[in-house]
């Protein structure tokens, strides 16, 4: 009796990988379906993406095939893919993310021109003093001190986890800038130094708690909430840091907050409300949304309190 021939199984090839995951990420409802399984499978090669059309053809190993499987299932399970990679870009940033951290919006990126813009059109060179609020894995204040290195910066976060991430990814990036990073509530460890900035800017949570569970699954999942909570509607942190920052701030210096698209109206009530503010200027993101809004201290309500 003949013994039988088991006929091969078919090779995994980069190519054959590429159509069957692009596929199976698209019957899955995943966004970007082709890109997402050029990203992953480039991630779980530790090669770059280009690489995988200059060896089309390569068949991949057993281990190489058990990692890919392993992104694939965490993706399908709707984790983001800056979580399963490790890494998102900002601001041309390689940025070091976790899920102690909010990954950076694309939009966010407004906020750093707005910021940024602020400082170029001061007409004192000499160094000032900025401070993020709530700054998670550092990618705004980073991205400031990248293209503003003489200036100084610090930076809260009530979360240690997330001071952790920032302060590596400032490491990671060998900026030139003195940045200093502290655990604390908003404003707590500048109690007692009132006048000390320039300019002060944040990405506070301001979705409103009853929408969180209406969010993608990748984010409601995933993300941390603390970095999303905006309280019953939303302006809880938003409100506080408006009735608070102008303490902080030097008379005439700067306060950029990013808000949600729904909420222009509620912050023109509470900035007017508060009397301490002039010049408040709304920008809209890069799809035409609300998304900006800055201020200026005005300067004859300035109070030391020293």
């Amino acid at each position: 009796m003949h013994n039988q021939i088991k006929p091969r199984r078919p090779e995994w090839t980069i190519s054959k990988l590429l159509q069957w995951s692009a596929t199976y990420f698209k019957t899955h409802h995943i966004d970007s379906p082709r890109a997402t399984a050029e990203i992953l499978l480039s991630h779980a090669l530790a090669a770059e993406r280009i690489d995988l059309y200059l060896h089309y053809d390569q068949p991949l190993n057993t281990e190489e095939l058990n990692r890919f499987k392993t992104v694939i299932k965490r993706r399908i399970n709707r984790e983001p893919v800056a979580y399963i990679l490790g890494h998102k870009e900002f601001w041309s940033l390689d940025l070091e993310v976790t899920p102690n951290v909010l990954i950076p919006r694309p939009e966010t990126e407004c906020l750093v021109e707005k910021a940024l813009a602020n400082l170029t059109a001061d007409s004192d060179s000499g160094s000032k003093r900025i401070l993020e609020l709530g700054t998670g894995c550092g990618a705004i204040i980073l991205a400031l001190a990248s293209e503003k290195a003489r200036h100084a910066y610090w930076g809260t976060d009530i979360s240690r986890a997330a001071i952790q991430v920032a302060r590596r990814n400032f490491i990671r990036l060998g900026l030139a800038a003195n940045i200093y990073f502290f655990v604390a509530d908003w404003f707590a460890p500048f109690a007692a130094r009132a006048g000390l900035f320039d300019l002060i800017v944040s990405n506070p949570p301001y979705v409103k708690s009853e929408e969180l569970e209406r969010l993608q699954p990748e984010i409601q999942t995933y993300e941390p909430a603390v970095a999303l909570d905006g309280s019953k509607d939303g302006l809880r942190c938003l409100r506080r840091i408006i009735q608070s920052a102008h303490l902080y701030l030097k008379p005439g210096g700067a306060l950029i907050l990013e808000m949600g698209h729904d909420q222009k109206e509620s912050l023109k009530s509470i900035i007017d409300r508060c009397g301490q503010y002039q010049e408040v200027v709304f920008y809209t993101d890069y799809s035409g949304y609300d998304r900006i809004v800055a201020m200026r201290k005005n300067a004859e309500f300035y109070t030391a309190l020293l």
